[in-house]
């Protein structure tokens, strides 16, 4: 158990009079579980999620959190970055060359590979960085934190295409609890399996299933919150949705990594023809035998890595072509 709210209440004095948040609204997310928060703009979604979590009293009801909670929050409007940091000294703030990400240990190049940065950057300061950059650096930084308990309040907001692919992928690849606020229906219905709809006037009722779930559910409204038991009972009652058709393209980091790829063999071949180069001058071993066997050493490293690169394209290319080819 993450969360167990009961009869949770909440509400706020206003000039034009009382407005209600919640009411009598009940729920228990377990481990794993990801949820999506929607309602109109005002309606108290935000309010509700810091009920949730335990940064905010509820007027009336009890919250209960679980033990071992490790939460982490993504708010871009609140989020900061030191302008003056190089990528480097984000990802790794106390020295080293090591990000431990999902309970693993990865060389900061790597890592930085995986949210679209050229390793070659990392000493690029984050206040030459486009927008969309210091985005990812910031998703980069949220998931680099230990976490069991992820929390994003309107992440989508002003997030360009390739971003908002790159969250999607790493959203879904993230073994612990979701707590979700947006308007994004599609991204919804890709990553939540139940979602809390705040109507307003402190109407809180949630449903099983993404918001297009919720969309045909909400045809046929059930009267009032029935709390946490009810929604077991129609977790436990709910015929097993249908299966997702299986992608017809690669992934967003699949078709980033193809595209880069022969660059990378490009710039391989080139500098193992350097090196033989280096190696061919007569003089060389004589002048400097300990860099001429470094110089040795370097090109079989190199050869190497030219050959994990290029069966690495042609595995990509045969999936491309196989999953452009069905039906």
């Amino acid at each position: 158990m993450v969360i167990e709210a009961e009869h949770i209440s909440k509400g706020f004095d206003t000039p034009e009079g009382r407005r209600e948040v919640a009411r009598d609204f009940s729920t228990r997310i377990l481990r794993g579980d990801r949820v999506g928060l929607i309602g109109p703009n005002g309606a108290g979604k935000t309010t509700l999620l810091k009920i949730l979590t335990g940064q905010l009293p509820p007027d009336g009801g009890t919250l209960r959190l679980g033990t071992n909670i490790q939460p982490v929050y993504f708010d871009q409007r609140r989020a900061s970055l030191d302008p003056e940091a190089t990528i480097h000294q984000t990802l790794c703030p106390f020295g080293g060359d090591t990000v431990t990400a999902g309970g693993q240990a990865r060389h900061v190049a790597s890592y930085m590979r995986d949210f679209l940065f050229d390793p070659r950057l990392k000493d690029t300061p984050t206040k030459a960085l486009s927008g969309g950059e210091r985005n990812r650096l910031l998703l980069a930084t949220l998931f680099a934190r230990p976490s069991n308990l992820m929390i994003l309040d309107e992440p989508t907001n002003d997030l360009d295409m390739d971003t908002l692919d790159l969250l999607e992928e790493v959203l879904s690849d993230y073994e612990g609890t979701l707590l979700l606020v947006s308007h994004d229906r599609d991204f919804l219905d890709r990553l939540v399996t139940s979602v809390i709809a705040v109507e307003g006037a402190g109407e809180v009722q949630e449903y099983v299933g993404g918001y297009s779930d919720y969309a045909i559910q909400r045809g046929a409204r059930p009267g009032a919150n029935a709390g946490a038991e009810s929604k077991a009972k129609k977790k436990e009652a709910a015929a097993p949705p249908p299966e997702k058709p299986r992608s017809r393209k690669l992934s967003f980091k699949q078709q980033r990594e193809l595209e880069q790829l022969p660059q990378q063999i490009d710039d391989l071949t080139a500098r193992i023809k350097a090196a033989s180069d280096r190696l061919a001058n007569p003089d060389f071993f004589s002048r400097a035998p300990a860099g001429f066997q470094e110089t040795s050493e370097q090109i079989a490293t190199l050869h190497v890595e030219l050959e994990a690169a290029e069966e690495r394209w042609l595995e990509l290319e045969a999936l491309r072509e196989e999953l452009e080819s069905q039906p």
